[in-house]
């Protein structure tokens, strides 16, 4: 790739940036879209809906810029918690390195490569020159001038160790700090018991309670018995959705559409009143809710929330082996009660284990198939392979500016919308592993993206553009090493303007939320549904963590073969930092802060881990959703 192809896939993904930043600044001051870009503000019902048209909402603006810059790190903590702050902090933590790796990489080893044998600097024709002047392969072998690449290595290193040192010495002090300052959270007072051995004639709570009892006599409260209660969630969505058409007809929203035929696409039939039929649905639904819960009290698992009235108390069961058995009354730390994944809770260790291969095994599967696009990439980023393959585009491919799309630009972008699919499947991949956490599949979804992006980004990209055509090399292993030293190099304008693809465009992208955009238009012109029951959503840090610590790798990989990559990075990392740091503050909130009392957090600790579905909730024909004691759960 040539400087100008480069130069041509910078300006592309420029002007989308300030597209998508203009598009923003537009849409999130437009009433409707409040609860897509400040769904914190309307949960909170602080959202300040505007009446009156006027010409400023057409028009872009840097307001939004301002505000995420303005907050504190303290206000930033109130806001989204510490997480939000930590995840802030990678992106600090990440510019001071790379911004001395900068000040070293283009100011003495760009100018290095760049000169690589001759004596003076000389830059007649640098526009038409390939990108690999400027890297560390325009060096001669065993020139006195590696020493330099040497030296900034050295000094490298010893700067980011002692980053490292005090940033986790600050980020400790601000954890302890916050575990001071807030409030006892349930999962500290909880420990989750599984593989309860339980006897013919008594039930797991009977077993759990006598069992704690003995033992932790004076630091055992209550436990809560997990159960099976998947086909009542199911009837608790169902009525979910029949509560929510029934408020929609009552409100006059659907009014024009209350009478509808039973036929074919409502073309044909007798017509019925949806109203009544959505009553007498409900009302069944109800009474099947009713019928599954008190049948639900029978259908434990062996597993148990048990919570004791200190810390300690919680510690000493979680670090000591309850049985003789290793494989009975396990324990594990609990997660928060709003973080509990309880579809596995009744998944065996068999199947714990069996679901956690297959994994692997569909992990492997598609990693091996995503080399398919990778390939694709590396022949488009190949412009004398692409005209060797389609002959016939030759002429095409010699326009000037068509060649530098199709080199600098097309490739990446092509990988990264292959790219986008990664995180969801990856998630997914994790929920059937067993974990009972939220926030365990999201760590474990994290470290597959990194992992999958390491290989099949980095790697085979690197492999792809060379060893692929010599294949023979690999059957040597001491050439592998010689091998690399070539290829890594050799890719470095790929992963360039990958940074400027996926770092600048994708993390502007993140900014504009087409689909929810759009779901939340769709959802008020053809659903009527309001911003009543809004759902805050968090920043997706599977997808995000994971292209930031390979950036990251990008940046210290080629900080000395080719400095030409940091300014991008350095780009990239200042609008990231921005962009996340206005989402964190309008989504997801922190925990409160508020000290209760003992005996309060108790009571509360008691009912902290009961199943969701298990809370007792009636629907009334009369549109209202009322608490209901006739659907409480008899004890076993």
């Amino acid at each position: 790739m040539i400087l100008s192809a480069l130069l041509t896939s910078v300006g592309i993904n420029l002007a989308l940036c300030f597209l998508f930043f203009a598009l923003y600044s537009i849409l999130r001051k437009q009433p409707g879209n409040a609860g897509v870009y400040a769904p914190r503000l309307v949960a909170h019902g602080k959202s300040q809906e505007r009446g009156d048209f006027s010409l400023e909402r057409l028009l872009p603006s840097a307001g939004w810029v301002r505000m995420a810059w303005q907050p504190s790190e303290d206000e930033l903590l109130s806001v989204s918690g510490l997480d939000g702050v930590v995840f802030m902090r990678i992106f600090i933590f990440s510019l001071r390195i790379f911004t001395f790796a900068a000040v070293i990489g283009v100011f003495i080893l760009l100018p290095v490569n760049y000169m690589g044998d001759q004596p003076s600097l000389d830059f007649t024709g640098v526009q038409n020159k390939t990108l690999e002047t400027f890297t560390i392969s325009n060096v001669g072998d065993g020139s006195n001038r590696l020493w330099i690449h040497f030296c900034a290595v050295y000094a490298f290193t010893m700067f980011v160790c002692c980053l490292l040192y005090f940033e986790h010495a600050y980020i400790s002090a601000k954890r302890l700090a916050c575990f001071c300052s807030s409030k006892p959270q349930p999962q500290e007072f909880t420990v989750l018991v599984r593989s309860i051995p339980v006897t013919s004639g008594r039930s797991v709570s009977n077993t759990v309670e006598s069992f704690f009892t003995e033992i932790y006599s004076s630091t055992y409260l209550s436990h809560n018995v997990v159960r099976r209660t998947s086909k009542l969630k199911n009837l608790i969505n169902d009525a979910d959705n029949l509560y929510g058409k029934l408020v929609r007809l009552r409100s006059g929203n659907g009014s024009e559409q209350r009478f509808k035929r039973t036929g074919f696409m409502g073309l044909s039939g007798r017509r019925v009143d949806l109203l009544e039929q959505y009553e007498k649905q409900l009302e069944d639904v109800e009474d099947n809710v009713r019928t599954e819960q008190s049948s639900v009290a029978m259908k434990e698992v062996r597993a148990a929330f048990v919570s004791f009235k200190t810390r300690l108390g919680a510690a000493i069961a979680l670090h000591i082996r309850q049985g003789i058995n290793p494989t009975e009354w396990t324990t594990e730390r609990a997660p928060h009660p709003q973080d509990v994944y309880w579809p596995f809770f009744s998944a065996s260790f068999t199947r714990r284990w069996i679901c956690s291969i297959l994994v692997i095994v569909a992990f492997t599967v598609l990693t091996v198939l995503f080399l398919i696009p990778v390939l694709i990439v590396q022949g488009l980023a190949n412009l004398d392979q692409l005209e060797g393959f389609f002959p016939f585009l030759k002429s095409i491919l010699r326009i000037s500016f068509i060649s530098h799309v199709v080199t600098g630009y097309l490739p990446s972008l092509i990988l990264q919308l292959f790219l986008y699919f990664v995180p969801p499947i990856m998630v997914v991949f994790s929920s059937i592993q067993g974990y009972v956490a939220l926030s365990e599949i999201e760590k474990s979804a994290c470290i597959k993206v990194l992992w999958f992006s390491i290989w099949n980004i980095f790697f085979a990209n690197v492999l792809s553009g060379s060893a692929l055509y010599r294949f023979s090399v690999l059957l040597e292993p001491k050439e592998i090493p010689s091998l690399l030293a070539v290829a890594v190099p050799g890719q470095a304008t790929f992963f360039i303007a990958y940074v400027v693809t996926s770092g600048w465009t994708g993390t502007a992208l993140e900014l504009v939320r087409f689909m929810p955009l759009i779901s939340s238009f769709m959802q008020r012109k053809f659903c009527g549904s309001s911003n009543d029951e809004l759902e805050v959503p968090s920043i997706p840090y599977h997808g995000v963590i994971p292209r930031i610590l390979f950036f990251g790798l990008l940046g210290v990989t080629y900080f000395f073969l080719a400095p030409l990559i940091l300014p991008f990075l350095l780009v990239f990392l200042c609008m990231g930092y921005i962009i996340y740091r206005n989402q964190s503050l309008i989504k997801k909130d922190g925990d409160d802060q508020n000290n209760p009392t003992m005996s309060s957090f108790y009571e509360e600790l008691a009912t902290a881990y009961q199943d969701p579905a298990l809370v007792p909730v009636r629907y009334s024909t009369n549109g209202e959703r009322i608490n209901s004691p006739l659907l409480g759960i008899p004890e076993p």
